[in-house]
């Protein structure tokens, strides 16, 4: 009796050909708010990405303005299951942004933080485990402020300090469990201040359009992502 190879085949060059789902989940940096042109460093990969003969990657822009980690912690698992496309899969790769509307101060430069340091590890800790428990998982860190610009809608203050202390807690937990984290606050601030602000919106929190380019160039360089996707 002859065994046809065919449909083994055929399943293995399906899974091959079947393009990675990417999940980019966050706040406003995700979101892509401030691009005029491009629609933030997602949208633009996923404009880049998404021709049909390619088989990229197709990414999905789940970010949402003002979200910190615990709002993104509560959403992640069922936006995260709803975009596999295919039946009985779900998206190969996960990438957080997230971090900074935690470090916000209400109504003055001192004033309380929307999320206290102690809080926000624990809950940073415990999104990074739940988002490890559904696929790989990747971080894209926060762009300095503009402190000069502040306060923002005349009510939130941020400053770098703070973004500071809240970037090396996310940094750590990353570390803690082999979690890539591309640190955008470092490579920022290495070019100098006006160079910073050169690449943020005229609110001194969010990137212009030059910002998301730049964003945009560091994610396409940044080998272990990269290296995940191909």
């Amino acid at each position: 009796m002859v065994v046809s190879s065919a449909a083994p085949y055929s399943s293995k060059l399906s899974l091959k050909a079947y393009p990675k789902k990417v999940v980019v989940i966050g706040d406003s940096l995700v979101y892509g708010f401030g691009d005029v042109e491009g629609g933030g460093w997602v949208e633009r990969l996923r404009r880049q990405w998404m021709d049909p003969d390619s088989a990229g990657p197709i990414l999905y822009n789940l970010g949402v303005r003002g979200d910190g980690v615990q709002q993104v912690k509560h959403r992640l698992d069922s936006e995260f299951r709803l975009r596999g496309e295919l039946r009985r899969r779900v998206p190969d790769l996960l990438v957080l942004s997230v971090g900074l509307n935690d470090a916000a101060r209400l109504s003055q430069p001192r004033g309380r933080l929307m999320l206290d340091e102690s809080t926000f590890s624990t809950q940073m800790q415990a999104l990074l485990d739940q988002a490890q428990s559904l696929c790989p998982v990747f971080f894209v860190g926060m762009v300095p402020v503009n402190e000069a610009q502040m306060p923002y809608a005349e009510v939130l203050h941020f400053s770098r300090a703070d973004q500071k202390r809240y970037r090396t807690i996310t940094q750590r937990a990353c570390a803690a469990r082999g979690i890539a984290y591309l640190d955008i606050y470092e490579r920022w601030l290495a070019q100098g201040d006006d160079w910073c602000n050169a690449r943020l919106c005229r609110d001194g929190l969010h990137p212009n359009v030059l910002g998301y380019q730049t964003l945009t160039q560091t994610v396409l360089a940044w080998s272990p992502l990269m290296s995940a996707l191909s």
